[in-house]
């Protein structure tokens, strides 16, 4: 199929006039990698700088556009649904004390979106969890990010990302360059070049495989923009790597043009936070919190500060 008959590819839903509105947050994960933090806190909630990683995620979806989230969830994982419920009791007493600030930030969670949430009932993995937003989604277009991958809010993907699925009717996923000797952490793409250097054609996606045996040398990260059709792959596919139903087998399936519509790849070039990693999430604190607006300078002078010390106790082992 040529690119000019693949941007004809339609699912129905994409029709003038229509776009992607729905997000869906898969967070049923046990957060194994940060025991005992993690014993009795949902790891979404770990805090990056002065707010819980989940919320930079869905602050993301909404400044997308995306305003009907469906957060995918386990067992005791209520504090997610909680912190994005209002607080009357906190609510009364800051607006009692005149704390105006607290106040504005406390409500920043409550008003970014329609946030739903739903049990993921069994942990069968990432595409199972997706699957299971089938009821709620019906037959549109949908973003899923994941919860513990976090993009910096000033280098807007999901956005691109949804103009791509417009313009070609198309699944869109999110690439990164990583080094050859990473690609065995993520699934990575077999891609076709198209004439912007930024978006790829998707030919077929290896899920962690060895360097030696990878494709190329471009990750997936977590954010996609589904077609509907993805939920009947998924109702079909039988268990794949660690007895899970794996979202990247259900895109490979598309990719190798077993679907109706055409996989393409957008290549981040921005700043992303692996907050699902203890190393990463200890990095990202650090890299926003320079950045922050109250407690940048701080942080900044602290960490000048330490470098030195760190690099003069290390010269003198």
């Amino acid at each position: 199929m040529s690119e000019t008959q693949e941007t004809r590819v339609s699912n129905g839903a994409d029709a003038p006039g229509s776009s992607v509105t729905k997000a869906v947050i898969p967070a049923a994960g046990l957060g194994t990698r940060f025991l005992p933090a993690t014993k009795a806190m949902p790891k979404e909630m770990l805090p990056i700088v002065d707010k819980p990683a989940i919320q930079y995620v869905v602050e993301e979806a909404s400044a997308a556009g995306l305003h009907d989230v469906l957060i995918i969830t386990g067992r005791n994982k209520g504090n997610l649904s909680n912190h994005f419920d209002s607080v009357p009791e906190l609510e009364s007493t800051l607006e009692n004390k005149g704390d105006e600030d607290r106040l504005d930030k406390v409500h920043e969670a409550s008003d970014l979106a329609d946030v739903h949430f739903l049990r993921q009932g069994q942990p069968l993995g990432l595409g199972h969890a997706v699957g299971r937003a089938r009821k709620h989604v019906g037959e549109q277009s949908f973003a899923v990010l994941l919860g513990d991958d976090l993009i910096d809010a000033r280098d807007p993907l999901i956005d691109r990302m949804i103009a791509e699925h417009d313009a070609r009717g198309a699944t869109v996923i999110a690439l990164m360059e990583v080094p050859q000797s990473s690609v065995h952490l993520y699934g990575c793409a077999a891609v076709e070049p198209t004439d912007d250097p930024d978006v790829v054609r998707v030919t077929g996606l290896v899920e962690k495989p060895a360097p030696e045996e990878a494709p190329s040398n471009l990750a997936v990260i977590g954010r996609y923009v589904l077609r509907p059709e993805i939920f009947d792959i998924l109702d079909r596919l039988e268990p794949g790597r660690g007895g899970e139903i794996q979202l990247t087998d259900a895109l490979n399936h598309l990719a190798e043009g077993k679907g109706e519509g055409p996989v393409y790849g957008v290549v981040f070039r921005g700043r992303r936070y692996d907050t699902g990693d203890r190393a990463d999430w200890i990095k990202a604190n650090v890299l926003l919190g320079v950045d922050h607006p109250e407690l940048g300078e701080e942080i900044g002078d602290w960490v000048l500060d330490f470098a030195e010390r760190l690099r003069a106790r290390r010269a003198a082992e």
